[in-house]
Formats: C-alpha cells, sequence, structure tokens
C-alpha cells in the first residue's frame, strides 16, 4: 500500500472581512508567539545532550514543523483570499455571505444556514463552505424558491424562507 493520496481539490478562495481577520491573527500568534516559544524549548532540549532517546527534543521538533507547515499554509492562502464584504444588488438571493432559513420539503424541519468561505466553516454557527452541495444548490435561489440538494443520505428538497446579509 502506497501513501500516495489523490491532489485536494481546490477550493473557492473567497472570504469575509471576519474570516480573513481570524486567519491573519491565527498567522500572527503562531509565527510571532508559539514559534518562537517552541523554538526556545527546543533549544533547551537539545542541550540536555543524546538527541536519539531526548522525548522533549521529538515532540519539540515534530510540534515545530506542524508550525511551520501552518505558517506557510495561510501565507500562500492570504495572498490567494479575496475578501468579499458587500452585499449583493439582489439581498433577496442567495449569494455569498448570506444567512439563509430552509425548509425540508418532506419533514419541514427548518434549518438556519450562512454561507462562507471553505476556509471559515463552523457547523456549530451552522457556517457551512460554499463549495458544499447545499449551498451550491441554494446560490441565486430566491425566497420560496425551491431547489433540490445531493446530500449523503440522498437528494433532498428545500424551500428557501428567508435570505438576510450582514450589515
Amino acid at each position: 500500500m502506497s501513501r500516495w493520496r489523490p491532489p485536494v481539490e481546490k477550493s473557492t478562495a473567497l472570504i469575509t472581512r471576519e474570516g480573513y481577520a481570524r486567519l491573519k491573527a491565527e498567522l500572527d500568534d503562531l509565527w510571532r508567539v508559539r514559534r518562537r516559544d517552541v523554538v526556545k524549548a527546543l533549544a533547551a532540549a537539545a542541550a540536555e545532550g543524546d538527541r536519539s532517546e531526548n522525548a522533549e527534543y521529538i515532540y519539540r521538533k515534530k510540534q515545530l514543523g506542524e508550525i511551520d507547515r501552518r505558517v506557510r499554509y495561510l501565507s500562500k492562502r492570504l495572498e490567494a483570499l479575496r475578501v468579499v464584504d458587500t452585499a449583493p444588488s439582489d439581498p433577496e438571493a442567495v449569494f455569498f455571505g448570506a444567512s439563509v432559513e430552509v425548509e425540508h420539503a418532506v419533514t419541514g424541519a427548518s434549518s438556519r444556514y450562512r454561507i462562507v468561505g471553505p476556509d471559515e466553516t463552523n457547523a456549530r454557527l451552522g457556517w457551512i463552505s460554499i463549495d458544499s452541495p447545499l449551498a451550491r444548490a441554494m446560490l441565486k435561489k430566491r425566497i420560496d424558491d425551491d431547489f433540490e440538494a445531493q446530500l449523503p443520505d440522498g437528494p433532498q428538497r428545500f424551500f428557501i424562507v428567508a435570505v438576510e446579509y450582514p450589515v
């Protein structure tokens, strides 16, 4: 069995202003605070002697690699992202950044989602990626429109109940 993995699909390079600020703050914290602390701990562990049996040294080296990998990813990703912070010209249609209330056609269950970039999804808050099947299916729909989304349980039918955009 090989370690080869197929390349990950390119995600949409859109983000909200708040999401961009969060990623920028994470990058700043990793680079200015956490990396500096790990480098100090790594130097102290290296000074203890035999590195091959030094668990602290091995752990810190691995931790430093993880931080550097995340810093490299965030640096490249932040350059590629486009911040979307304006409401669309048609506020009754579903576009990026919208908070959408949908009703399941069969069960009548109501759910609220916010369409955000792939870097800022949060299931607890109901923030779904614009690349998700549900978000793709509801894009450009208007209030009272119905749509079908291909979900893991099979095709599901929904109605758009409300569309709001942050002020």
